[in-house]
């Protein structure tokens, strides 16, 4: 016997793929879920240990910062110590000057010329005295700037002539003042040791 089967199959059966397609469907939406809530937590964790290390670097930074200044300080007491420390030893030192300044006068004023009077102001001194000439004086001023060891610099301030004494005594002389530099005993010791250091012979000499 032959048997027909009226049933509208290709009805079901469209129906059916379409059930099945749904059903793909709303497993796709729920993978694509699922996968966009474990990506997003992934990438959320990933940000917390970014920003967990940026903490970190700025808190560090902080401590390096403090750091800074706290070595910035020392550095400004310390500078500040060496500078009293160097005030009191030059203090010390200038209480030797006047003895300096008077031997390296007599040392180095030639004959025929007379000193009359000293001023010392700061690091500078003024000496006022007489000469039998002007090349009296230009001799003066060379010993105190190249055969000196505490003076430097002399300047002529002022030359001219003056009578001293009366009658049959009296002379003309040049009336001179002259400007010169005392050294400290730290600028003395420094200036030798330059000199030497230039002194060396280059790498290859």
């Amino acid at each position: 016997m032959i048997k027909i089967n009226l049933l509208p199959h290709r009805e079901e059966k469209r129906k059916q793929l379409i059930k099945d397609f749904y059903s793909l469907l709303l497993l796709s939406v729920i993978v694509g879920a699922l996968i966009t809530v474990v990506v997003g937590a992934i990438n959320a964790r990933q940000i917390g240990i970014q920003n967990d290390r940026v903490n970190f670097i700025k808190k560090e930074n902080a401590v390096l910062d403090d750091k800074i200044k706290e070595i910035a300080n020392l550095k400004q007491e310390i500078d500040s110590l060496k500078a009293r420390q160097q005030a009191v030893e030059d203090l010390q030192g200038d209480r030797n000057q006047p003895v300096f300044l008077l031997q390296e006068l007599v040392k180095h004023t030639p004959e025929g010329v007379y000193l009359r009077a000293l001023k010392q102001d700061g690091q500078r001194v003024t000496v006022n005295g007489y000469a039998q000439s002007q090349e009296r004086v230009a001799e003066f001023i060379r010993n105190l700037g190249s055969k000196s060891e505490w003076m430097y610099k002399p300047d002529l301030i002022d030359i001219h002539s003056a009578g001293i004494g009366q009658g049959r005594d009296a002379k003309k002389v040049s009336d001179f003042s002259v400007n010169v530099g005392i050294k400290r005993p730290r600028e003395k010791d420094e200036a030798p040791a330059s000199a030497a250091e230039l002194a060396k012979p280059g790498p290859g000499k």
